[in-house]
């Protein structure tokens, strides 16, 4: 299955939700699944970025309504990317050759 990864961003609300219910990280990660979705990983991180999230879709139409609906809360701002295995790019720049 396609790997995405998440770096997500809080905003003032999204912080204040978090500090007063920090079980709603765990809530979102059933609603992505509720997507279709599914966390593989997540990281809490410092910097720019307040979590990073490893998540398995099916297809880029998947994560983009699971990113969309999300973001459309007003809590947090995500940047998505789709992830390659390293092996299948080097099985891919290999057969190019």
């Amino acid at each position: 299955m396609p790997v995405y990864i998440l770096l997500s961003r809080l905003t003032d609300e999204g912080r204040k939700t978090i500090k007063a219910r920090p079980e709603r990280i765990g809530e979102v990660n059933r609603e992505i699944e509720g997507m279709g979705g599914k966390v593989i990983g997540q990281y809490a991180v410092l910097g720019f970025y307040d979590f990073v999230n490893i998540v398995e879709a099916p297809d880029n139409e998947t994560i983009a309504r699971v990113s969309l609906e999300l973001g459309a809360r007003g809590t947090v701002d995500i940047t998505t990317l789709p992830a390659i295995p390293v092996e299948v790019l080097q099985a891919r720049l290999k057969a190019a050759s």
